[in-house]
């Protein structure tokens, strides 16, 4: 008896590949950030998408090719989302201020958690570490050059390294504690980070209580 012939497997459109690829990344990126790495499982991350177990292999070689490419592909998105913003500003204070809104807005109106993922790169290989370091690079680099402009100019007393890194920490932390429906905006928040920053003032005005988006002392 002629055994049957299997058949072959069926492929998807490319744009629906592409839409499950992104899926996979969003949700993925998003346990990661929630959960931890080494406690999210692929079956958590095909479970959040409607997969089958398996099916992220499809796309993806490993877990850990998973968050490889979230970091890289979200940084890299985020790096064309901040040209875009500071295309024609030569000003650095103002470009400043819109590389700031432009990064809290990443974090905090959309669902780009890479720059939340760095510290998940000790579970990756050498060359996939190399290759995020490539990425946070593109992605620091408009800020090193922001910063710098405004060594230059006399409004920042230092561009070292560790000026930089520190923005960057108190603006990811902001992921923390921040309240979309509380009372201060993302444009109140990015004034509040520029102006600490350089030194600046804001106007305050008396409040009965803390704020709803106010950190809240740990006991």
């Amino acid at each position: 008896m002629v055994g049957m012939m299997a058949m072959p497997r069926r492929k998807e459109p490319a744009g629906l590949e592409t839409n499950r690829r992104a899926a996979l990344l969003r949700a993925a990126a998003r346990l990661f950030v929630e959960k931890g790495f080494d406690a999210t499982t692929t079956r958590d991350i095909a479970d959040a998408v409607g997969m089958r177990s398996g099916s992220p292999f499809y796309h993806f070689r490993s877990k850990q090719d998973l968050l490889k490419t979230a970091i890289v592909e979200g940084l890299d998105a985020g790096h064309a989302r901040l040209l875009a913003a500071i295309d024609g500003i030569a000003e650095p204070v103002q470009r400043l201020r819109v590389l700031v809104r432009t990064h809290l807005g990443t974090l905090l109106d959309g669902e780009c958690h890479s720059p939340m993922l760095l510290g998940e790169t000790r579970a990756l290989d050498a060359a996939a570490q190399e290759e995020i370091a490539a990425a946070f690079d593109r992605y620091q680099l408009p800020w090193q050059t922001t910063l710098d402009e405004l060594q230059q100019s006399g409004k920042l007393a230092s561009a070292a390294s560790p000026v930089r890194l520190l923005l960057f920490g108190m603006l990811n932390w902001s992921t923390h504690w921040y309240r979309p429906d509380g009372k201060l905006s993302l444009d109140e928040l990015a004034d509040s980070a520029v102006a600490l920053l350089l030194g600046g003032t804001l106007p305050t005005a008396p409040t009965t209580g803390p704020e709803k988006n106010e950190p809240q002392a740990l006991s």
